[in-house]
């Protein structure tokens, strides 16, 4: 069973990923499933009325936007990261948080490394399905990097804003 970080706890994973060409074939209705966009896109009306949760995933070349109408719909909002260097979705956590008002999980998906997951949290996303080949535990001492951002972000206001007098 793959172990995810979620809330800074390193757990089990309980929700089935669905692939990019998956069909509603064979599907239950009482798991909890993260389908990708273009799965959400042609049978939304089924999805909508099954008991399980649902969550849909985004690769990095979909837009937030697409979604943005059906949010209340999803207990999960998954981005995939296909590669380390594809930062795309940085600034679709963001969106979702400070734009939308999402509030429900954002979880990291695909080549999700220990460097990513400081910033990843920043830009508004709880959740990391660390690559399998390493291991949740040692990525999950990531979030503690850095004491200080002086930046703002999702997670806090800038710097001066936090300062006592």
């Amino acid at each position: 069973m793959q172990r995810i970080i979620k809330n800074g706890q390193v757990i089990d994973e309980t929700w089935h990923l669905r692939d990019k060409d998956a069909t509603l074939d064979g599907l239950s209705n009482s798991d909890d499933l993260i389908v990708p966009l273009v799965l959400w896109r042609e049978h939304a009306h089924a999805l909508k009325v099954r008991d399980g949760g649902l969550g849909v995933w985004l690769d990095s070349d979909e837009e937030v936007e697409e979604i943005a109408e059906d949010l209340g719909h999803f207990k999960v909002i998954a981005l995939n990261f296909p590669s380390f260097a594809d930062g795309r979705h940085y600034s679709s956590a963001r969106l979702l948080r400070e734009r939308y008002g999402y509030q429900g999980e954002i979880r990291a998906i695909g080549d999700v490394l220990r460097d990513q997951l400081f910033f990843m949290q920043r830009c508004g996303i709880d959740a990391f399905a660390i690559r399998p080949d390493r291991d949740p535990y040692d990525a999950l001492q990531s979030l503690q990097d850095f004491s200080v951002c002086y930046q703002a972000a999702v997670d806090l206001p800038p710097l001066f804003r936090r300062r006592q007098d």
